[in-house]
């Protein structure tokens, strides 16, 4: 009886660290920036990789804790940004919309963890942060500057990163099929 408590605390131990590493590595991929309207970076590459190697799940907690980590002033957002002024700027929504991307993720993947389904759920993951993130800089823009279009928004936002997403999106399936068996992940 002992030890069945002990390996399930060792479990979350586990779990925990890989979260932990999950958030850092986040924060690592988005200080890989080419400065635009909004930052070219690698960090959805980083949220689908560890969708994918940690489950909808624990990749979703890695993305709390990493905004999380952002909020308090920790500089984890792209150009070694933080704070609340970050997540409240223009492109703040794209940051929450990486959350809302590892619930849809979680919520399609929750069954069944199929090549094709976890592909489906990228997409769309991305799809969602993408609007999140458009309607909130719609918002933030307005509030400090003319309104602008949608149409000009998603030149801006969108549109330059749909290609790299896709690429990130396939790479990062790629890279989780390898690395999972090296990690010892289920």
């Amino acid at each position: 009886m002992e030890q069945t408590v002990k390996n399930h605390s060792e479990f979350k131990a586990i779990d925990m660290a890989y979260i932990g590493i999950g958030a850092a590595l986040i924060a690592i991929c988005s200080w890989i920036s080419i400065p635009t309207t909004v930052p070219f970076t690698l960090q959805t590459f980083a949220i689908f990789l560890l969708l994918g190697l940690l489950g909808g799940k624990k990749g979703t907690l890695s993305v709390l804790v990493y905004i999380l980590l952002g909020a308090i002033g920790l500089p984890v957002f792209a150009n070694f940004s933080s704070g609340m002024g970050v997540l409240l700027g223009n492109t703040g929504g794209y940051i929450i919309g990486f959350l809302f991307s590892g619930l849809i993720y979680w919520a399609i993947t929750a069954k069944s963890s199929a090549l094709w389904l976890q592909i489906i759920a990228f997409a769309l993951s991305l799809a969602v942060c993408y609007t999140f993130g458009t309607a909130w800089f719609m918002y933030v823009y307005a509030k400090s500057n003319d309104p602008v279009g949608l149409a000009t928004v998603l030149s801006w936002c969108v549109f330059p990163f749909i290609l790299p997403d896709c690429v990130k999106i396939a790479l990062a399936v790629l890279l989780e099929k390898r690395l999972r068996p090296l990690l010892h992940l289920q």
